[in-house]
């Protein structure tokens, strides 16, 4: 799937307008208290000149093998119902409002086009997972890992991850989904409390790819992403070629996306 290509839906990305957030105000106004013919005026200018928002949402999907052009025209009507919704006195950025709006609605898409359904049997265990969780936080105010889990619900540790995985996608809190130089918004600012599944699912995840790496594996990992020192400086502390030590760390990289 390629977002980098200049034209999707027949528009040319690369020539996209983009407003400031006055000139976004300004235009909602107009929006809801202009004359019909300002308000048509004022809509479709705000329309085009958010479509670079739309573009920026469309791309965290863009590993679910959807044609991009469909996905874009999903976004736009999320912007376009987050325009026609927006409350100017609320005192928040439009793009606040209007990433949740865009995200929502291509995930509606998503599901409603989704051949795979998630069994009932699927979701019982993955519900019965997440109260175990919860009661053993309470019991040991720690998270459980998922050895503990399946040891209580006396199901293997793989059909509890498949099913934790099957309900909700897990990404990174501090994931920016939208940003125009001056306005970055991240998941974390659309989460009502800290205490979220995919975040402790992608934790649970990122355990799990832990334990199947060798411990040259875990010793570049540690030196690289932890301790910060080059590929030459971890080569010559382990005493491998710098080719080797990249080698390696692609590896390790490849794996712990493919687990989480």
């Amino acid at each position: 799937m390629q977002y980098s290509k200049v034209e999707i839906c027949g528009v040319n990305t690369a020539k996209l307008k983009i407003l400031t957030e006055e000139e976004k105000i300004n235009l909602l106004h107009i929006i809801h208290n202009g004359s019909p013919a300002e308000r048509q005026k004022a809509r479709t200018e705000m329309i085009n000149g958010n479509l670079r928002l739309v573009l920026s949402v469309v791309q965290r999907f863009n590993n679910r093998g959807e044609n991009p052009d469909d996905l874009f025209q999903v976004g736009c009507i999320g912007l376009i119902k987050a325009i026609d919704n927006f409350d100017v006195s609320v005192g928040v950025k439009f793009s606040t409002y209007g990433v949740p709006m865009i995200i929502g609605e291509l995930k509606r898409f998503l599901r409603d086009n989704n051949s795979v359904r998630v069994s009932r049997s699927m979701r019982d265990i993955a519900y019965k997972a997440m109260q175990v969780k919860e009661e053993i936080i309470t019991q040991s105010n720690r998270e459980p890992t998922v050895e503990e889990i399946a040891q209580v619900l006396h199901i293997p540790k793989e059909n509890i991850v498949l099913a934790l995985e099957a309900i909700v996608e897990p990404i990174s809190l501090y994931e920016p989904v939208f940003s125009d130089g001056n306005d970055t918004v991240y998941v974390m600012d659309q989460l009502g409390n800290n205490d979220d599944e995919k975040n402790w699912l992608e934790e649970l995840s990122f355990k799990e790819a832990l334990t199947h790496l060798s411990e040259r594996e875990k010793n570049v990992l540690l030196l690289r992403f932890f301790k910060g020192k080059t590929q030459m400086e971890v080569a010559q502390e382990i005493g491998i070629s710098q080719a080797q030590v990249s080698r390696i760390e692609k590896g390790v990289l490849d794996h712990i996306k493919s687990q989480i």
